[in-house]
């Protein structure tokens, strides 16, 4: 929740942009757009403001705005051992990595995300409030109130049904505490009368107002109004948003002065335009937020008046014409939908470019058994893939410690460590597991996975140049933050199983263009097996959360004869989920598949 409140708060960044982008057409295209187009580009601001909380793949824009502020979730990471599993993998299981955990005694949630947090919700409470308090103001409105007795006033409203060819019977109260009349309710909705109006008894000014409050009924404003009152409350820290539900509820009435317009004769507009005059002096803002009517304050009332003075028929080809610039308005402006969509938790999305592709969806529902998962190989000889549950494969996930095969690439390239000087020495803090309490080569941290032994290199290289080398060779989500020591944990940095078989690939070939020793020694150090069918190449990781294993990986790769194949395969649970479970399971597909 706490991740979310940032995005959402770096989104309305980008609402603010968009707001400025609807002003902007609404100017440029005024005389191209009718009112009730003008009125119906809102509806698109409506569905952006709501784009942040569906679960819409998002095209990853909001990476160049995530680097500007850090999130570190308070985890522990974890490795654990990797055991040998029943499947004939080799007979030489001494060569096989161990994956240890450890409590890195976990990282912070940002104080900015929980602050932000804090008052948000705080503040959509106090304007909670007030909605309560207004809802029960009309209650006790609706409580007072009086069904319509007039029998002028009844059959003069009949008459109106009839000439909006709408059939539901809407009732009609009269009301001493208000000064204009209103319509509320969507699936019940009901019109209030004022009884000064009702005293004056001039029909024709009634008329006019019935037919507006059945233009809100006909186009459905009391559902909108309830939407826009939801941007008020969830927006409430939002000036601009304010301003744009303002506007909004100004061009709404326009709109349904426009359409009342097209029902009377041209000799009828000045009547229709005195009726707005002679209320202008008794109406006021609308009392209830849930409302819909024909008052408002005097500037919107003036810029209503002259909207009917200047007001003519529309031909056909002009409304054609309002139509397609509407629409293209609307299309660029729901190109936004995606950038703004958030998805819940740390999740990210990489979108595969699958199209041209040689790609098999298989169904390994059976293996993954309870867990939530992915499975992605790939054929580099025949440039074929298999891939499990596309969704979850292509969702970006922290590396763990699979990530310690860059880190070691990275250590070899700037010269931390050398394929055959790449001892570092132990500073003789105690760790649980034994192994790690002594001097490490790059082949025994990665056989034990030392932690320390990786986070000492990054200490060498610095954070600055971290984040370059991430950015150079593509990886994930390319996003370094935090902590030196975790980002590559339950941190910033993130990437999908897709990803992790793509990277490997680019590091199989050293399409990175790195020393061809530097990639012989990483490829050395990761080798599980190898016997006279091939060899294969792996690295597990296990990711901790409150003391609980939720995800685990296994990726790398397999040597064979006729094939060079890759591989990544992750799980998720809310416990017992760790990379030697990946790795048994990756195992018993591959076996499946007749690859290993």
């Amino acid at each position: 929740m706490v991740h979310f409140s940032i995005h959402f708060f770096i989104c309305n960044i980008l609402i603010a942009i968009i707001i400025g982008v609807i002003l902007l057409a609404k100017h440029i295209f005024k005389e191209h757009l009718s009112n009730r187009l003008q009125y119906n580009l809102w509806f698109i601001l409506l569905i952006l403001l709501a784009a942040p909380f569906l679960k819409i793949k998002h095209i990853g824009i909001l990476q160049i705005f995530s680097r500007f502020y850090n999130w570190k979730p308070s985890v522990n990471r974890a490795d654990s051992a990797l055991q040998t599993t029943s499947n004939p993998v080799s007979s030489d299981s001494s060569n096989w990595m161990n994956d240890f955990t450890i409590s890195d005694g976990g990282n912070t949630i940002s104080t900015i995300g929980i602050l932000l947090l804090g008052i948000w919700l705080f503040g959509m409470l106090i304007m909670l409030l007030f909605v309560v308090k207004s809802k029960i103001e009309l209650h006790k409105l609706k409580q007072s109130a009086l069904l319509l007795q007039n029998r002028d006033v009844c059959k003069l409203y009949q008459t109106c049904l009839q000439e909006m060819g709408i059939k539901r019977k809407i009732p009609v109260y009269s009301t001493a505490f208000l000064k204009s009349p209103i319509m509320v309710g969507f699936f019940k909705p009901q019109i209030y009368l004022p009884i000064h109006i009702l005293s004056d008894n001039n029909m024709t000014d009634l008329r006019y107002m019935i037919l507006h409050e059945l233009q809100h009924y006909k186009y459905k404003d009391a559902l909108i109004n309830s939407f826009m009152n939801l941007a008020s409350v969830v927006y409430w820290f939002n000036p601009l948003v304010w301003y744009s539900l303002k506007e909004m509820r100004n061009d709404r009435e326009v709109a349904c002065d426009t359409s009342v317009l097209l029902m009377l004769n041209e000799k009828d507009y000045e009547d229709y335009g005195n009726t707005l005059i002679n209320l202008a002096e008794k109406v006021s803002l609308l009392p209830f937020p849930f409302a819909t009517g024909i008052g408002g304050n005097m500037k919107q009332i003036k810029k209503r008046i002259i909207n009917i003075a200047n007001y003519r028929p529309v031909s056909f080809p002009k409304k054609l014409h309002s139509f397609f610039t509407f629409v293209l308005i609307a299309a660029f402006l729901l190109g936004f939908a995606p950038i703004l969509t958030i998805q819940a938790s740390n999740q990210d999305y990489y979108y595969f470019n699958d199209n041209n592709q040689n790609i098999s969806y298989i169904d390994l529902s059976e293996n993954f058994n309870e867990y939530d998962g992915s499975f992605v190989l790939y054929d580099a000889t025949a440039n074929s893939w298999q891939i499990y549950n596309k969704d979850h494969a292509a969702t970006r996930i922290a590396p763990a410690s699979t990530f310690k095969i860059y880190t070691a690439l990275f250590g070899l390239e700037s010269g931390i460590i050398a394929p055959k000087k790449s001892q570092l020495s132990w500073e003789g803090k105690k760790y649980t597991y034994d192994t790690w309490n002594v001097d490490q080569t790059l082949e025994s941290a990665m056989k034990n996975s030392v932690t320390w032994y990786f986070q000492a290199i990054d200490q060498k290289v610095g954070l600055s140049s971290i984040k370059d080398f991430v950015h150079e060779i593509g990886y994930g989500n390319q996003i370094v933050r935090g902590d030196i020591s975790s980002y590559w944990l339950n941190s910033s940095l993130k990437i999908s199983p897709i990803e992790q078989v793509e990277t490997l690939k680019k590091f199989y070939y050293n399409e990175f263009h790195f020393s061809p020793e530097n990639i012989k020694a990483v490829k050395n150090s990761i080798c599980l097996s190898s016997n006279t069918d091939g060899s294969l190449f792996g690295k597990t990781g296990t990711m901790e959360v409150r003391h609980q294993n939720i995800s685990g990986w296994f990726i790398g790769f397999i040597e064979k004869s006729e094939h060079i194949y890759f591989f990544a395969t992750n799980i998720e649970s809310e416990k017992n989920t760790t990379g030697p479970i990946a790795s048994e399971l990756t195992l018993s597909i591959l076996s499946d598949l007749q690859i290993w």
